[in-house]
């Protein structure tokens, strides 16, 4: 694979997406959701290849499977992108000149969008999916783990293309050796903008290497601070929640952090609920005693490096603060700025929450798995942007586009 040829080929046929109408666009995702709901069994079938390379004990395996209910997922998600609005011809501004020159302001794609990602199959579809509403095409560099998975996604991807009289070129899938990413961190001819999802070492490795913009999706140390005034039932079902529905993914628990007041009326309980799913928690001193107090089974004294730490398993660490100034020193310190969460009933120290931490989402009473574009009513997301240019938090449609200044006279000079 002439792999440099194959990003320029990309980039050749990008005007011909751009130049689509709206219904043609939306036609393509639906056609593209009645392909992959088709192609469900090539599909699982494909993904169990990619599991039996992956000992159960490793967190990716739940990020890297797929069933009949996560492909559903994939073809209502296509339903729901092709429902959007285009970003994509958007009117900024409008204005008429003194001189009688028009001048607009309008939405554009972005062109080419390169996106290289770790274990997650589903990415292949949501990105592509995204990128094609918008106008985008793509480039996709997935992980060895994956590969017979993404292989077969973009297979079928390619048959809602060639169905609509459009290029396969438009979704580009390049090897999945280490090789290929070298040869896309240099096209920045051909590419507009990459992004990264994965692991922090993914993510560094992309921004320090690569030519072309790159917007990070970066990995989540997720905090949740129960303050004094706090709901106990509520902070005990949230955080539980929070670290256990899916540990895995960017957006669960890494962190608790428990005001003194509170510490010793919710640690039991809290407890005896993580112990059903043998969550082990890694516990600075006033967490350890009260917790080993109550016989908790998976019980670890923590070390400075266990807070910072985005776990991605059924692990977490917990910390006892003085008040709300100590837990936003601490989030402020350890946070990766993804999502952050507080519980409380005295509304001043939600406001001050909200008002002081700087991450992408900031919650106040809920739990933090609701950052993701599906529940935010995007549609998809490409990842979680945790940057502050360009794009921030959920990363999706709306924001695969770019701006351009259409200048329209009749014989104007400038004097």
């Amino acid at each position: 694979m002439n792999i440099l040829k194959d990003i320029q080929n990309t980039h050749s046929k990008a005007h011909i997406l751009a130049g689509l109408k709206d219904a043609d666009r939306q036609k393509l995702l639906l056609d593209l959701a009645l392909e992959l709901e088709k192609g469900t069994s090539e599909i699982l079938k494909a993904n169990l290849l990619d599991q039996e390379n992956l000992p159960d004990s490793d967190p990716k395996k739940d990020r890297l499977k797929l069933n009949e209910a996560r492909v559903k997922d994939l073809v209502e998600s296509l339903k729901q992108v092709a429902g959007l609005q285009d970003p994509s011809g958007q009117i900024f501004s409008d204005k008429t000149l003194e001189n009688g020159l028009v001048i607009k302001k309008i939405a554009v794609p972005l062109g080419v969008v390169g996106i290289i990602y770790e274990s997650r199959p589903n990415v292949t579809v949501d990105v592509s999916a995204l990128c094609l509403r918008s106008g985008n095409a793509v480039i996709l560099k997935g992980g060895k783990e994956a590969e017979h998975s993404n292989r077969i996604l973009v297979e079928i991807i390619h048959r809602a293309l060639k169905n609509n009289n459009l290029p396969t070129e438009l979704v580009l899938l390049l090897p999945s050796d280490r090789s290929a990413v070298a040869e896309l961190l240099k096209a920045n001819r051909f590419v507009d903008v990459l992004i990264p999802r994965g692991s922090e070492a993914l993510i560094q490795f992309v921004r320090q290497n690569s030519l072309i913009p790159t917007i990070e999706t970066g990995a989540g140390v997720v905090h949740t601070y129960v303050h004094g005034s706090a709901n106990v039932k509520m902070a005990i079902d949230i955080a539980v929640n929070a670290k256990t529905s899916r540990p895995s993914v960017c957006n669960a628990l890494d962190c608790l952090l428990l005001d003194e007041s509170i510490a010793a009326q919710i640690l039991p309980e809290l407890g005896a609920q993580m112990a059903k799913s043998k969550v082990k928690i890694h516990a600075d001193e006033t967490t350890y005693q009260i917790l080993k107090q109550s016989a908790y089974p998976y019980l670890f004294i923590a070390n400075l490096d266990d807070f910072g730490k985005e776990w991605l398993d059924f692990e977490m660490s917990i910390k006892v603060v003085k008040g709300i100034d100590e837990a936003l020193a601490h989030i402020a310190q350890y946070s990766s700025r993804h999502s952050e969460a507080i519980i409380a009933e005295d509304k001043n120290a939600c406001q001050r929450f909200l008002n002081e931490v700087d991450a992408a989402a900031v919650y106040t009473n809920a739990s933090t798995r609701f950052t993701d574009g599906g529940e935010f009513g995007l549609g998809a997301e490409i990842g979680i942007s945790t940057q502050k240019l360009h794009a921030r938090g959920p990363f999706a449609l709306e924001k695969l586009v770019t701006e351009k200044w259409i200048v329209e006279g009749n014989g104007q000079i400038r004097v």
